[in-house]
């Protein structure tokens, strides 16, 4: 019979520690034991890669050293079954040691704990070769996980100095290591360097290292325990002070110290959720309201009079009557579900009517959300909370529209068939709208604040028509700034999918504000404005995006500053600001637009003038701000303006869009893998489109009906014209992000929207090897883009030029562009493809330009005479088939498709049967008769072949 035990006796006593190192040996051994085994039986295997291999490559990636081949696999395996139950054990232990009254996030973090184990045998067990799909969706969640899980680590930590100067150098070397880990993946991936994924595999394996190590510092902390489970130093009684204990008593009169010293609540998070999802909805019908106004106009190829609906952001004017005032505060929720028809407008087939619903939605949200700030003026804590909402709402629609590849699920221009999640949105917002407005006070007594304004609203409502105008025209979206700097390839600057850094820098920018409210409401913060919005205007590439991210950061960080000033200045504020904005906005359109508007020419290609008059409106709006708000008064220090307990909740929420966003990034990063339609014909499938920036006729988004036909008609390259939609008036958006990651192409934006167009775009099967955007001679009319692009076609450079001249008004801008291209083309020694828009009739006038001696380029089909704007033209190439497709409703302008046959001379313009071409020569039959979807061969009935 054993003996009896004792209080305080063990039978068996194991320090905790041995948790920690059983753990760490287990892992290590299952990454190192891997490692070892597979550069002792398959070196050249594993260090080779879709690019390279030895010698270039030398050293293989974790991935390619723990994927599928027998034994490493197995000992990888093997050894992380065995760090199942230490690792559980550490989890439940760290929770133990952590856990303490009235506080939520120990078990958050133990939760993320678990959940970060079970995915991590997720991506073990199931590997890319067994379910790609899984396994990456395994691999996403532990990667994701990792970051609450470390900085949940770092808060918790007793208060043990040599454990805690571990973590932060683990922590930061980790964080750190992603950046040179992301650089040398883009440098292998996209630039294709050789060595560069030897290099990327270094950082892979430090990332290991670090991981593993940051966990294995508990030992440090649970030397403390022993099991049988007893805490012989009282560390799980909540008798040791944490590291989060010790820096909020330190810090408890500042603002870190203010908005993280609070009891956890889940009652007030969900309020803070509910509060940004209903500023998410704000900024997606605001961004929404310019896309459908356009419509109009792009019809009416000018003024439509439906223009005026941009002004129905004025509506906060009302607020100026103090009965009406009074009744729409007491009504706030009623104004708020008033603003759905926004979003209920997707249900309205009539183009006008839909406008109409959008337009009022729009109106009723400008003055719920106005209403809200003035009502909650002698509330400084709330205000900031509702103002902290509805800037995190706009990094949430920038977070949507990264996901949806530019595209925001709710807008009145998606529905089902083409991606819409409206329903959802309705439903989500309806029940935001029932939480967050179940308190609003109502201050009608007056303003009960000490810091009176000392300017005019005027200043005020400069500020904040700055601050609008520059969220929406740059930050609404992830990829406008981004294509501001792109310059073609070779890749020297950030693709669509380094978004991600774009809402990192807004997010910054956001707690800034929030910590830092002195420095930020001054003339520096402006500086840096000032100098981030010259530098993305006036360079190109990574340079110019790093003003970008400048000023991304600066701009957010105004928000709360500049909005709280227009509330002291009075509800006239509000009104007058959406007033400029909406001139702004205008101004905006004008710089492009110029040929189709009343005194256009004087803005025309100004973008640096409404740079200029946005961070001149900001400066306004920062010396309109009250003193309190610009230094750091004894009000300040007191705590009557640092930020609310509630800034926790919004920053929580923060941290989950942004770990939404990076998923995104990590899922949309190009593969760059992409194969051509017929490869052993050697064929490329050539089309020039005029997409009619992505509305169809019935103002639907149409990028999947694009992306359908695209698909079936077996296109290889094709050149996109009118594709230039990043103003605030088509939504910022970028089809081709959609198109080419859909379809799996290459693509060059062509000139970005600082370049004043309408847009030319280029996708492509082949890898673009080199491209060069050019801004052709239009001394009156529109500016006319084109991309001169060298392919690798087969191991051959064969050249495409996508082309948009000018309007048929402007006859002598388009001799003199017929002129350049003509030079342009005539100089390339390699194969040219031209898919252009020329407008002009066959054989008539500059057509002879364009085709002849002077150019060396021939016709696809001279006996082609239906035709005035599209045409492909060829040099140097053999031309297989030309067909013309009808466009349905999608735009309006037909597709015309040519196939060539890389590697064999020009042929003639004999014409045979389709029975005598290869198969892969041959177009889909798909489209013969009365076709699909209203898409059939038209004009000829049916393709042409030629021998």
């Amino acid at each position: 019979m054993a003996p009896k035990v004792r209080e305080g006796d063990a039978v068996v006593a194991l320090s905790g520690k041995w948790i920690s190192w059983a753990h760490t040996a287990m892992a290590y051994s299952a990454f190192i034991g891997a490692l070892v085994t597979g550069l002792a039986l398959h070196y050249q295997k594993i260090v080779e890669n879709e690019y390279y291999g030895y010698p270039q490559e030398w050293f293989p990636s974790v991935s390619a050293t723990i994927g599928d081949r027998y034994p490493e696999r197995a000992v990888f395996q093997f050894f992380i079954a065995m760090t199942s139950g230490p690792r559980l054990l550490l989890v439940s232990l760290w929770y133990i040691l952590t856990a303490r009254p009235n506080t939520s996030l120990p078990k958050i973090i133990a939760g993320v704990g678990v959940f970060r184990t079970l995915s991590c045998g997720g991506w073990t067990y199931v590997t890319s070769t067994d379910d790609h799909g899984w396994h990456d969706i395994f691999m996403i969640s532990y990667l994701v996980a990792t970051l609450p899980w470390t900085l949940g680590c770092l808060a918790l930590s007793p208060n043990n100095t040599k454990a805690v100067k571990y973590r932060k150098i683990l922590a930061g070397s980790f964080f750190g290591t992603l950046v040179p880990l992301v650089y040398y993946f883009i440098q292998h991936k996209v630039h294709k360097v050789p060595g560069a994924y030897t290099i990327y595999a270094f950082y892979e394996w430090a990332l290991i290292l670090f991981d593993v190590g940051f966990d294995a510092v508990t030992a440090l902390d649970f030397d403390s325990f022993e099991l049988i489970v007893r805490d012989v130093k009282g560390s799980s009684r909540g008798k040791t002070q944490q590291v989060a204990d010790a820096v909020l008593e330190k810090e408890k009169d500042k603002p870190v110290g203010n908005v993280f010293a609070a009891q956890f609540l889940w009652a007030d998070a969900l309020d803070a959720a509910a509060d940004v999802y209903n500023g998410f909805v704000f900024w997606s019908m605001l961004t929404s309201l310019g896309l459908t106004v356009w419509y109009f106009p792009l019809w009416h190829m000018g003024i439509s009079g439906y223009e005026v609906m941009v002004m129905c952001t004025v509506s906060p004017f009302l607020l100026v009557n103090a009965s009406i005032r009074s009744l729409i505060i007491q009504n706030v929720r009623l104004v708020h579900l008033l603003s759905l028809s926004g979003l209920l407008a997707y249900l309205t087939k009539t183009p006008e009517y839909r406008l109409f619903s959008v337009a009022f939605g729009v109106s009723m949200s400008c003055l719920a959300w106005a209403a809200t700030w003035y009502a909650e003026r002698s509330q400084i804590p709330r205000l900031e909370s509702r103002i902290l909402a509805w800037s995190i709402g706009l990094v949430a629609s920038s977070v949507a529209k990264f996901a949806f590849r530019t595209n925001n699920p709710i807008w009145p221009i998606m529905h089902a068939e083409n991606g819409g999640w409206n329903k959802i949105g309705v439903l989500l917002a309806a029940l935001a709208i029932a939480r967050s407005t179940r308190t609003v006070t109502d201050n009608r007594g007056g303003m009960d604040l000490a810091d009176r304004p000392r300017t005019s609203p005027l200043l005020a409502s400069l500020g904040l028509a700055g601050l609008l105008f520059g969220l929406h025209s740059l930050l609404s979206d992830s990829s406008t700034m981004i294509l501001w700097v792109w310059e073609g390839f070779p890749v020297r600057g950030p693709i669509a999918a380094n978004g991600v850094l774009t809402i990192a820098a807004m997010a910054v920018g956001i707690l800034a504000g929030v910590f830092f409210k002195g420095p930020v409401a001054s003339w520096l913060n402006l500086l840096l404005a000032g100098v981030g919005s010259f530098i993305v205007t006036s360079y190109h590439n990574w340079f110019g995006y790093m003003g970008a991210l400048l000023l991304a950061v600066t701009l957010m960080a105004l928000v709360t500053p500049l909005v709280t000033s227009a509330v002291r200045h009075g509800p006239m504020t509000f009104g007058l600001g959406f007033l400029i904005y909406n001139f702004l906005v205008l101004a905006h359109v004008w710089v492009v637009a110029y040929a189709f508007v009343p005194g256009g020419p004087l803005m025309r290609e100004h973008t640096d003038w409404v740079m200029t008059a946005t961070v001149v409106s900001l400066g306004a709006g920062v010396y309109a701000t009250p003193r309190a708000e610009s230094s750091n008064s004894k009000r300040t220090r007191a705590g009557k303006v640092t930020p609310s307990r509630f800034a926790s909740y919004y920053t929580y929420v923060l941290l989950v869009i942004q770990l939404i966003a990076v998923t995104t990034s990590y899922l949309r990063f190009p593969t760059n893998d992409y194969v051509p339609f017929h490869p052993k014909d050697k064929v490329i499938t050539a089309g020039i489109w005029t997409i009619h920036f992505s509305l169809d006729n019935d103002m639907w988004s149409s990028e999947r009906r694009m992306r359908d036909l695209i698909k079936e008609l077996e296109i290889d390259v094709i050149g996109l014209l009118e594709s230039d939609l990043q103003r605030i008036i088509m939504g910022n958006r970028d089809s081709t992000q959609y198109l080419a990651e859909d379809l799996g192409m290459y693509v060059d934006y062509g000139p970005g929207p600082d370049k004043h167009t309408w847009g030319s775009a280029l996708l492509s099967k082949f890898p673009i090897v080199n491209s060069t955007h050019h801004l052709l001679p239009s001394p009156v009319g529109e500016l006319a883009p084109a991309i001169h692009a060298t392919l690798d076609a087969y191991g051959e450079l064969v050249d495409v030029v996508v082309f948009h001249s000018g309007q048929e008004e402007d006859a002598e801008d388009r001799r003199l562009q017929s002129e350049y291209l003509a030079e342009l083309m005539k100089a390339s020694p390699r194969p040219l493809i031209l898919l252009s828009y020329l407008v002009t009739k066959p054989k008539e006038g500059i057509y002879n330009t364009y085709v002849g001696e002077k150019s060396g380029m021939k016709d696809i089909d001279p006996s082609d005479w239906d035709r005035w704007c599209e045409y492909i033209l060829y040099k140097g190439i053999r031309r297989s088939g030309y067909a013309r497709v009808s466009r349905s409703t999608i735009t309006d302008t037909e597709l015309q498709v040519g196939k060539f046959v890389v590697g064999q001379p020009e042929s003639s313009d004999e014409q045979m049967k389709e029975e005598q071409m290869a198969e892969g020569l041959r177009f889909p039959a798909l489209f013969r008769g009365q076709g699909v979807r209203d898409h059939r061969y038209h004009v000829f009935d049916e393709p042409r072949y030629f021998v």
